[in-house]
């Protein structure tokens, strides 16, 4: 038998993370509710590039950057905020640094493609399996217009793959199966979720299997 006494202390941690938990979900909505969602037409046009760098531009830059944390997601496009210029912010992983890219350019990518599970915080409740280049090269500039390339693999390569996309009016409904694509726009039609076959499944017994999702 134990002769540990339950006091009102050991009970702390568990309501501390209750109400961490409760406000970081506070917060997730607040910044979502700034993000355009699916049926607005300007996640289909395409964004026009930056004319020029001010004070402006950073302080965009920083609320972007804000509204991505929030979010809990790891990119940003600004016509996500209904902003149709060439801008983007990303941050590839939790220990990563928030960067922003102007007027980005792919100048390359790999033949080597992986597949992985993609959601986008302008398609609530739903992701699907897109398939992008493993390596990218991408050049634009920083948000006070110095000239950066940027070298980028795995989740890194993927997230600027899918804002840039963004800029181009393309989304992951684009990029997936028919069967994925119509799973996903009846839910968003209903109001419901969606998700592919589970990540380890290997239906087709090749011993490839998808990576965790990320959300852009």
């Amino acid at each position: 038998m134990s002769d540990h006494v339950e006091t009102d202390t050991d009970c702390e941690p568990d309501s501390e993370e209750r109400e961490l938990e409760s406000q970081l979900l506070e917060r997730r909505e607040a910044a979502l509710a700034h993000v355009v969602k699916f049926g607005d037409p300007v996640l289909k046009s395409v964004a026009s590039p930056v004319a020029g760098f001010s004070p402006e531009l950073r302080t965009e830059v920083e609320r972007m950057v804000a509204i991505m944390r929030d979010g809990m997601g790891v990119g940003l496009a600004a016509t996500q905020l209904g902003v149709l210029r060439r801008l983007l912010v990303f941050q590839a992983g939790p220990d990563g640094e928030p960067t922003a890219l102007v007027n980005p350019v792919v100048e390359w990518l790999s033949d080597e493609a992986i597949l992985a599970e993609e959601g986008c915080l302008s398609l609530p409740r739903v992701s699907m399996d897109v398939e992008r280049s493993l390596h990218a090269r991408v050049s634009g500039f920083d948000a006070e217009g110095e000239a950066i390339v940027i070298e980028a693999s795995g989740l890194e390569a993927r997230v600027l793959q899918h804002e840039i996309d963004h800029l181009d009016g393309i989304l992951i409904l684009d990029r997936t199966s028919r069967d994925q694509r119509k799973g996903a726009l009846r839910a968003l039609r209903e109001g419901g979720g969606y998700s592919p076959p589970d990540e380890y499944d290997d239906d087709d017994g090749d011993g490839e299997f998808r990576e965790p999702r990320t959300d852009a």
